[in-house]
């Protein structure tokens, strides 16, 4: 029985995975597709980063990468998609510290204190 379940997780895995480099099945932002990832900041579990690179391709398709990173890590991470933002990414007035092609937002799930 651990057997099937284990080779129904894998295949079920690889079906997954296989969509992510499916370009029909990618989330486009003003159009553009973005590589945006996040990660926890120094190890506290309610602040995290997020990176999104191919800048140049669209500054506001980029901003709304980085956005819905940011709640997607939230939702994932405690459930709730409100985000404390140390710089909103959507608000256009900001201007972007572009490095390498690449942009950073910093923020923290407010959620997580109710845990």
């Amino acid at each position: 029985m651990k057997r099937i379940l284990r080779i129904t997780g894998l295949l079920i895995s690889a079906a997954v995975l296989a969509g992510c480099n499916d370009p029909s099945k990618q989330t486009l932002y003003d159009g553009k597709s973005f590589r945006a990832k996040s990660s926890k900041v120094e190890r506290q579990r309610d602040v995290f980063e997020v990176t999104v690179r191919g800048v140049s391709k669209s500054p506001s398709g980029a901003r709304q990468a980085a956005y819905h990173e940011g709640v997607s890590f939230c939702l994932a991470a405690f459930g709730g998609s409100e985000i404390s933002w140390s710089q909103d990414p959507l608000d256009e007035e900001i201007a972007l510290n572009v490095e390498n092609d690449t942009i950073r937002f910093r923020g923290r799930c407010p959620q997580a204190i109710k845990l």
